[in-house]
């Protein structure tokens, strides 16, 4: 063993120490602490933005969620209120419910202008165009013998406040019970100068009465009627309640009274018999 054993640093021809180490083994000790310094910095720095990154997104979150609370809260309300709005033009099967009475529906009076007689006294009246037809429906039933005598046409709202009222105060009658007679004011069917009450001239007992229907008079509008314009207003059963009145008919021979009766009020057309 030379003295190069014992010195600790072995030497190369040249004399000088540590020459006789490998280049590669040399480098080694220096690289390796770099890269462990490195892991460690980018862990902790990618860590660090992870914090950072959630911390945002909770803050974005924390901010937007009221707003987005706020519209989800106000979409009910507003398609809660898009109904209301067409409510208007609703209906239930007995028409115009806001309007009804007691089963009747409301109508508008008659403008007087419109107005003329169709009876010998002058005290009926009907609108022009229903009172031409009638007079031309009772020409046609007088042909075949039978006698359509007209009992009552239009009526003011204050003619029917009187018949309402008074006459069933006079038989001490409910409104509900006057109401299965007679239309309260404003909602009877007179005020449009369409409808009309028809007797048997042959037998006035039955005028206004149930057993009209067995005259010669209510068989021969049930056949013929519908020629002129004309149909039964309150047949048995009918949609509104109301009790049978065979006696009572009304025109709805033109637009304007087609509309009166059964426009926005999905009122079903009167069977056939």
């Amino acid at each position: 063993m030379n003295r190069a054993s014992f010195s600790g640093q072995p030497q190369n021809l040249s004399g000088e120490p540590g020459d006789d180490i490998p280049v590669a083994v040399r480098d080694t000790p220096d690289v390796a602490p770099k890269i462990r310094l490195r892991l460690p910095v980018l862990l902790m720095g990618g860590a660090a933005g992870f914090v950072l990154l959630a911390v945002i997104s909770g803050f974005l979150f924390f901010v937007t969620a009221p707003e987005k609370t706020a519209d989800t809260q106000s979409s009910p309300t507003s398609s809660a209120s898009a109904p209301t709005s067409t409510d208007g033009n609703s209906v239930n099967p007995q028409g115009n419910s806001g309007d009804t009475v007691l089963g009747h529906l409301t109508y508008p009076q008659a403008p007087e202008s419109e107005l003329v007689t169709i009876s010998a006294d002058r005290r009926i009246k009907m609108r022009k165009t229903a009172a031409a037809k009638f007079r031309e429906m009772a020409q046609a039933a007088r042909s075949a013998g039978v006698i359509l005598a007209p009992i009552s046409g239009f009526r003011s709202v204050k003619e029917q406040e009187q018949l309402f009222f008074s006459v069933g105060a006079q038989r001490n009658q409910t409104p509900a019970q006057r109401a299965a007679l007679s239309a309260p004011p404003g909602h009877s069917e007179h005020h449009t100068g369409y409808a009309l009450d028809i007797g048997d001239g042959a037998v006035p007992a039955t005028n206004l009465q149930a057993n009209f229907d067995n005259t010669k008079a209510y068989k021969w509008l049930q056949a013929n009627a519908a020629r002129f314009g004309f149909e039964i207003s309150f047949p048995k059963n009918n949609v509104q309640g109301v009790s049978y009145e065979p006696w009572h008919w009304r025109y709805v021979g033109d637009r304007d009274s087609l509309e009166m009766f059964y426009k926005a009020r999905n009122l079903k057309p009167i069977p056939t018999p």
